[in-house]
């Protein structure tokens, strides 16, 4: 089932560190065969209140995923990212192509 790293930044200070971030991210997510679903597009607000930029990274499942965000490649770029912006980030797992909204049901 495939899974998604999601994560909503803020206050980002594009600088030396972001970009060195942006330039060494994609080699992280290669090995897990992760991908960007979206990052940073424009965003309309339908319900509630969001603020700031928005990142999906998709991967094949749920462990991958995992493997991806603990991995020493990762952790190495980490601190450039949040040295210089705020935000959540969380993993979700997905659904399959074929899911329809009563599946929760059971």
């Amino acid at each position: 089932m495939p899974a998604y790293a999601i994560a909503r930044l803020q206050d980002v200070t594009m600088g030396p560190e972001i970009v060195e971030y942006l330039q060494h991210i994609d080699a992280t997510l290669a090995p897990y065969r992760g991908k960007y679903v979206v990052h940073g597009g424009k965003t309309e607000v339908l319900e509630g209140s969001w603020q700031g930029d928005t990142i999906v990274l998709g991967f094949p499942d749920m462990e991958s995923a995992r493997a991806w965000y603990r991995s020493d490649a990762y952790r190495r770029i980490m601190p450039l990212r949040t040295a210089n912006a705020v935000g959540d980030v969380i993993l979700v797992e997905g659904v399959e192509e074929w899911h329809r909204g009563v599946d929760i049901l059971g």
